[in-house]
């Protein structure tokens, strides 16, 4: 995946047009994901709280005094898998406290997804979500 900003992909959001269109384009960024390890789905790296099937796995990385977040994910969902390419633009390579600082809610309502998606898809965001912050603060405590 490339290293393509949150604002970046708010511009690209705002040329499409219609919902369709940028659901397309969620799909094709999902698309564009890490491969993920067969071995990494397991009940351990499972999101809970999602419809589809969810697996998320974190590692840090420590360099010149910095502990950086680096994570991949995966879904069985096509559009989930776009939602997660979403979340690795927010949240991964950022050191551990600006992921936490990050109000992911505001920044994914600027591309309308908390009007666009369904409730159980909203709902398995958020679950995404709290995961990658969960091991944001594992990091720092650990």
């Amino acid at each position: 995946m490339s290293a393509q900003t949150f604002s970046e992909l708010e511009a690209d959001f705002d040329l499409l047009d219609d919902w369709e269109d940028r659901y397309r384009y969620v799909i094709e960024l999902g698309r564009t994901l890490p491969s993920f390890a067969d071995r990494d789905r397991n009940d351990r790296t499972k999101v809970q709280g999602c419809v589809s099937q969810v697996w998320i796995t974190s590692r840090l990385e420590h360099s010149d005094g910095k502990t950086i977040l680096h994570f991949v994910g995966d879904s069985d969902a096509l559009i989930v898998r776009g939602l997660i390419a979403i979340l690795r633009i927010l949240f991964d390579a950022k050191e551990v406290g600006d992921v936490l600082g990050i109000d992911a809610g505001a920044k994914l309502a600027k591309l309308g997804l908390d009007e666009h998606l369904t409730p159980q898809r909203s709902n398995g965001l958020a679950a995404m979500v709290r995961r990658i912050k969960a091991d944001a603060t594992a990091a720092l405590a650990g």
